[in-house]
């Protein structure tokens, strides 16, 4: 079950740095828009792994509650 809180962790990080790199956008537009941008990108990508960890984390839990059944 580490690898959920390890996951979950992720999610987390990566939503704060997506939103982080948000509002440094909104504040200055044209300031580092580049460097912004890249942060997003990176923060989204780091999102949908954590997810995929999560996920199959989830579903390698369910098989094995299926064999002990």
């Amino acid at each position: 079950m580490i690898a959920m809180s390890i996951a979950v962790g992720g999610i987390a990080a990566a939503t704060t740095r997506f939103e982080q790199s948000a509002i440094r956008t909104a504040n200055a537009p044209l300031d580092n828009l580049e460097n912004e941008t890249v942060e997003r990108i990176e923060a989204e990508t780091a999102l949908s792994a954590n997810v995929a960890v999560l996920r199959t984390t989830d579903e390698m839990t369910g098989t094995l509650l299926d064999m002990f059944a």
